[in-house]
């Protein structure tokens, strides 16, 4: 079994420059550009229980995640990752397939070449959730939130990093055991071909990052019931921890953000650990650039500890080599192309990155914040900044600008339109709809919170073909 701990890249840092070199690092030409998507979802027993890490506790014969990971390496042959002997993570030459705080299961995939091979992958792992559904009996739920339980009503798995989080982060907000437990996501990872392109996409992206929150947002339940927000999953970012989360004014500030900026920015961010000879050393609220400075009991600062660190930030697009857009809730698989397709028109070509920019550039950064934070209960309908419109407005133009693009891109490549990939979020935007307008549809008054849970959780074969 391999152990899922850092890097091991034990090199002493020595200055800013070799921050800087180590995002330049990720610079690729044009034709070796890639993306990646990574989504998450919320496992139920039978019986409808959220699935705690080893079964429900004095219930015989339950099962728990690590018997989802045992199924996947006995089926499909996926590799054991094991933290301090437990096992929390499958890898194989398709991904990897890992575990968040409250048992949530993520897919990490490979970097992929066009959305046809995302969502053959896509494919492949829903069909490999439906073995387990088979063969134990588990469920699936893709939304971005637990409608029903609350952080103590759920396990937490036994990974040590989670362990210095589960500390740290509510000391910095009231709804960070939610975050960890009980939210689930999918992203898009894209890269870029020098800092200047780097910029120019973190930068539209991250204008963008609110409405495209609003047109993926799917967690409007609650305590079992609806809560009056079409996302509670990104209510929930807004009180995490601000230090490392969000918006970052730097990007919005001037020319478009470079490497250093980024750097710069990190450096200050308090760190959770840093791992010597096996062992997590929490670093108690001491930000990198302490640790550079002063060293952390007898330990000085090395490029497994950026690593580590670069990790554990939570903007709204985050750089490591390469940009993670991390803005949405988890969607239902037949919406889950529609990301990364989105991401890959607009960032991927000059001319619709631009468009996308345009699109928020006169906003102010107050402004960018008030949409931010006003989009977790409206969504679609939230104002636009200085408009009579409403976001659904943008959104649509959003969905032009990823269309248009993505055809260019096809016909350059000489490959199929992935904008089809696009088509079934596109019908709800027509609506003036987002998932979870799809989902309040399913409540009704007299349901029970097992019976909501009922209405919400499916095979994952299920998930991926309704409508």
């Amino acid at each position: 079994m391999s152990s899922h701990l850092g890097s091991g890249n034990a090199t002493l840092v020595t200055g800013v420059p070799q921050l800087v070199e180590h995002h330049a690092r990720g610079e690729k030409p044009r034709e070796a550009w890639r993306i990646g998507t990574e989504h998450e979802k919320f496992a139920f027993s039978r019986g409808l229980e959220p699935l705690q890490y080893r079964g429900a506790p004095g219930v015989p014969g339950s099962i728990g995640i690590v018997n989802l990971l045992e199924g996947m390496q006995t089926c499909c042959g996926w590799q054991p990752l094991v933290d301090h002997g437990e096992l929390i993570a499958l890898e194989s030459n398709e991904g990897a397939i890992s575990l968040e705080p409250g048992g949530q299961v993520e897919l990490s995939g490979q970097a992929r070449s066009t959305i046809h091979e995302t969502k053959v992958e896509l494919d492949r792992h829903v069909s490999e959730l439906e073995r387990l559904t088979a063969e134990l009996g588990v469920r699936w739920m893709w939304l971005g939130a637990h409608p029903v339980h609350q952080p103590s009503d759920l396990g937490f798995m036994p990974k040590r990093r989670y362990a210095v989080m589960r500390e740290y982060l509510p000391t910095r907000g009231t709804l960070a055991l939610h975050m960890m437990q009980a939210t689930s996501t999918v992203q898009a990872n894209l890269d870029y071909g020098s800092e200047r392109d780097m910029g120019d996409k973190m930068r539209a992206a991250m204008g963008l990052s609110s409405i495209v929150t609003a047109m993926f947002a799917n967690s409007p339940f609650q305590s079992g019931k609806p809560s009056g927000l079409k996302t509670f999953r990104a209510q929930v970012w807004g009180d995490t921890d601000n230090d490392r989360s969000g918006l970052l004014p730097f990007v919005f500030a001037g020319e478009t953000p470079s490497y250093e900026q980024y750097v710069r920015w990190a450096l200050d961010v308090p760190m959770f650990f840093i791992v010597r000879g096996g062992e997590l050393l929490p670093t108690r609220g001491a930000t990198f650039r302490d640790i550079w400075d002063r060293g952390f009991q007898g330990h000085q600062a090395t490029m497994e500890d950026w690593e580590l660190h670069l990790s554990t930030l939570f903007p709204d697009v985050r750089m490591k080599t390469y940009l993670e857009t991390r803005t949405t809730d988890c969607v239902p698989p037949r919406f889950i192309p529609a990301l990364p397709a989105l991401w890959k028109g607009i960032l991927y070509s000059d001319s619709a990155v631009a468009a996308a920019w345009d699109l928020t550039k006169r906003w102010s950064f107050s402004e960018r914040q008030q949409h931010r934070q006003d989009v977790p209960k409206d969504a679609l309908d939230t104002a636009i900044p200085g408009s009579r419109g409403k976001t659904v407005d943008l959104a649509r133009e959003v969905m032009a600008i990823a269309q248009g693009a993505l055809a260019e891109q096809a016909k350059a490549g000489g490959y199929a339109d992935e904008a089809i990939y696009l088509e079934p979020l596109n019908e709800l935007l027509r609506r003036g709809w987002c998932p979870a307008d799809e989902v309040l549809a399913k409540w009704r008054p007299s349901m029970t919170p097992k019976d909501l849970i009922g209405a919400l959780v499916e095979p994952a074969a299920a998930a991926a073909q309704s409508s």
